[in-house]
């Protein structure tokens, strides 16, 4: 038997603790040279700034007037949100999978990476036993990205090498969150930084895309299955794995149930639940008001760049910054603007199918016949401005026919529809097919505002914008036609040449060569029927009924430049205003917008206000870097502001108005609400427009094809009255309809204070109406003096 030696032993013991001291010594040394990167040669750490306030990728919001979210701006689609915002099963079922010794540990647990490593050699799935990362070193690597390039040193671009420092970073980062952060904060940095796929960061934004929920109230399941998800969010994808993503979501479930979050008759009722889904990828195509978010972000770019310009230091950027942006929309009025502008978008589509059933619509006059006739290689000429036809030509370069081979090869594609799931269906068709089908549709621009501070409460730039995203509103510039004429009765009415009282005979009124800068031969406009009744009109009657030889006899006394110099000093902005007669019937382009605001001026009592469209810009911490004011200017008196709008009264109320049916069939006028309108027809039809004013709310629209071209070819159809007024009528229903919206309720316009008028037995009388006259002179002369 050996004899014990008890030296030999301690000897053992002795080396141990050597072996022990001089590892953790080394460790410590290590720990201490990754930490102060060593002779460079481990990479640099984030700075302590950065660890005091951890950054992320934080989406912009833009929010309406009533506080709603409209949508976002973003690279990476993250809303930070607090614990109390979260569904206790998530806390649950996130302890219960990724870190269960979570509220124990101080950023680094032993015992679970000890565990992660038996796993891993026994070949178990780690997972299902916590994991060997603690949430701690998850959330600094998602916060800091320790591999980053400029984070590497020398060895860390050493294989192996380079992963061990990384972790060693994230430790160290762990340990320091936990010392700088509660337990709870730590949880919601890992919550609101970690990916769930599908451009989707963050709980608040994961909850809204897979189940359209807010993150408080998910339940059991769907908290499993998002957390399930963080494993792998490509492989446990829902929508492409459904079988697989089940299992995961059970194995969660599991989880909690092993750590007593979840009773044993729980855990085998949410197993055998199905995935119910409701799933939608939040992004610039979804969401209200999405053509108004387009319009807008160049604004706020343009705002960013001036805020950064001016404070030394500041980086602010639209997609990362997680800026506040509340606009002037009112949710409820952009609801009913949408509903309305589609209703009626639907139903002109539909007329517009059947009027041109069996031919395209593309068309041109032919002067001799006088009958429309389709264009020639219309379709051919709009492929060649497409982004798909310019790549094919960089490709095959002067190889025409292998350009238009390509062009006609049936290819799978969603397009618009009205109907269906989201407003549009697959098919297959060619590149020039898809051409064909979308020149067949009519598109529309709607804008409603508030004279009195100029704030937009709706916007509708078109009919779709995933699928056409050119706005209506803004960007396009289309004419006017007789909407423009009141800009030239308030010339005329201000430089004297006629009063409120003043009547004009319909009959023909010529412009020879070179007169008012009539660069063509003698004209002579038209009325819309081509017919002249030879009757003495009142001002009101002429601009009600729209008739366009007054309209040329008023342009005849004041010139083209001067009708120019009141719509630029009323809001319209266009610099292309043609300088001749033919001015008077709308034949210079505008935008929507622009004659919304020029009209705000008749409702706000001659008070013109820029439109507004943002009201304030706050950080992600709700501090305000700028507030917007309204920018207001009198242009005209108020007294002739009210003139104007009795004047375009008549087009409401007068027997023969062109937009009589907001009385007669929308029933607009009851409560003794007061309507000043004018509707608005191009000759060819290729454009319809309406105009309505009340007191506190002025709104327009235009209707028509995308190229002048396509367009009905009867007045019948296509005049602004039929294809235009609908949806403002349909908007201003559901406006009334509201009770909520106090601001706008029917009534009658405000006659200014002392408001006097006196033409030679001409007046209004206690109820705002004008007394029509004794005698009606037929001399036009006689008129205008």
């Amino acid at each position: 038997m050996p004899e014990f030696a008890p030296g030999r032993y301690r000897n053992t013991i002795r080396k141990l603790w050597q072996y022990s001291l001089i590892s953790l010594t080394l460790l410590v040394l290590y720990v201490l040279a990754v930490s102060y990167n060593f002779l460079w040669l481990f990479g640099g750490m984030p700075s302590l700034k950065a660890l005091e306030n951890p950054q992320s990728e934080v989406a912009s919001e833009v929010y309406t007037a009533d506080n709603h979210l409209l949508g976002k701006y973003y690279i990476e689609n993250r809303t930070p949100i607090e614990i109390t915002q979260v569904s206790p099963n998530i806390v649950s079922a996130l302890m219960a999978t990724e870190d269960a010794r979570f509220v124990k540990h101080s950023g680094i647990d032993p015992r679970s990476l000890f565990r992660a490593v038996g796993g891993f050699i026994t070949l178990r799935d780690a997972s299902s036993s916590g994991g060997g990362s603690t949430l701690t070193q998850q959330t600094a690597k998602n916060l800091f990205d320790t591999r980053r390039e400029e984070l590497r040193g020398t060895l860390g671009r050493i294989p192996v090498v380079g992963l061990v420092i990384a972790k060693t970073k994230e430790w160290i980062l762990a340990v320091r969150l936990e010392r700088n952060y509660t337990k709870q904060e730590i949880m919601m940095m890992y919550l609101n930084t970690v990916s769930f796929g599908n451009n989707t960061y963050g709980i608040k934004t994961a909850a809204k895309t897979y189940f359209d929920k807010e993150p408080w109230n998910l339940n059991v399941e769907e908290a499993a299955l998002l957390v399930g998800m963080l494993k792998n969010p490509t492989l446990y994808n829902p929508r492409l794995f459904e079988e697989r993503t089940r299992e995961r979501r059970n194995v969660v479930l599991g989880q909690m149930k092993k750590y007593r979050f979840l009773t044993d008759e729980q855990f085998l009722t949410y197993k055998n639940k199905p995935l119910k889904l409701d799933f939608s990828i939040e992004n610039q195509n979804t969401g209200m008001a999405a053509y108004f978010r387009s319009v807008i972000k160049d604004d706020i770019k343009a705002f960013i760049r001036q805020y950064n310009a001016d404070n030394p230091g500041a980086d602010l950027d639209l997609y990362t910054s997680g800026l506040r942006i509340y606009t002037t929309i009112d949710s409820r009025m952009q609801t009913y603007a949408e509903e309305a502008v589609m209703a009626n978008m639907r139903d002109q589509q539909k007329k517009f199918y059947e009027h041109w059933r069996g031919r395209n619509p593309w068309v041109q006059k032919n002067p001799r016949s006088k009958k429309y006739e389709e264009i020639p290689g219309f379709i051919e000429t709009v492929a060649r401005r497409t982004s798909r036809y310019k790549q094919l030509k960089a490709g095959y370069g002067d190889d025409e026919k292998a350009i238009w081979r390509e062009m006609q090869k049936p290819t799978k594609m969603k397009v618009f529809v009205y109907g269906g799931r989201r407003n549009e269906k697959d098919t297959t068709m060619s590149p020039l097919d898809s051409i064909r089908y979308y020149k067949r549709l009519l598109n529309t621009g709607f804008m409603s505002m508030d004279p009195r501070y100029g704030h937009v409460k709706a916007w509708v730039g078109g009919i779709n914008f995933k699928h056409m995203k050119f706005d209506h509103v803004r960007q396009s510039r289309r004419q006017p036609g007789s909407t423009f004429k009141p800009f030239v009765y308030l010339t005329a009415m201000d430089q004297g040449f006629v009063t409120p009282c003043s009547h004009l005979v319909d009959r023909p009124t010529v412009f020879a060569h070179g007169e008012d800068n009539n660069g063509g031969p003698a004209w002579m406009p038209k009325n819309s029927t081509g017919r002249y009744s030879g009757r003495s009109l009142s001002l009101r009657e002429a601009l009600g009924q729209s008739i366009n030889t007054v309209s040329a006899q008023l342009i005849k006394k004041t010139r083209a430049a001067a009708v120019i110099k009141y719509a630029h000093e009323m809001g319209i902005q266009s610099k292309d205003l043609p300088n001749n007669p033919t001015l008077c019937l709308g034949t210079g382009d505008v935008s929507v917008y622009e004659m919304v605001a020029a009209y705000c001026a008749f409702a706000n009592g001659g008070i013109r206000v820029r439109p507004m469209m943002i009201l304030r810009i706050t950080d992600k911490n709700g501090n305000v870097l700028k507030t917007f004011t309204p920018d207001a200017n009198q242009v005209i008196s108020a007294n002739r502001a009210y003139e104007m709008l009795h004047l375009m009264r008549g087009a409401v109320e007068e027997p023969n108005g062109t937009a009589q049916r907001l009385r007669t069939q929308y029933k607009l006028l009851e409560g003794g609400n007061e309507i000043a309108a004018k509707t608005g027809t191009t000759s060819n039809y290729s454009d319809a427009w309406f105009m309505g004013m009340t007191q506190h709310l002025v709104s327009g629209l235009w209707v028509g094809g995308d190229d002048r071209p396509i367009h009905f070819r009867t007045i019948e159809l296509g005049q602004g009255g039929r294809m235009a007024m609908p949806a403002w009528a349909m908007y201003m229903q559901k406006v009334y309809a509201d009770k909520s919206l106090t601001s706008y309720r029917p009534e009658p316009f405000r006659k200014p204070n002392n408001f006097k008028i006196d033409c030679g037995g001409y007046h209004i009388d206690s109820t705002q109406r004008y007394i029509p006259p004794k005698v009606v002179p037929e001399d036009e002369e006689e008129i205008l003096q």
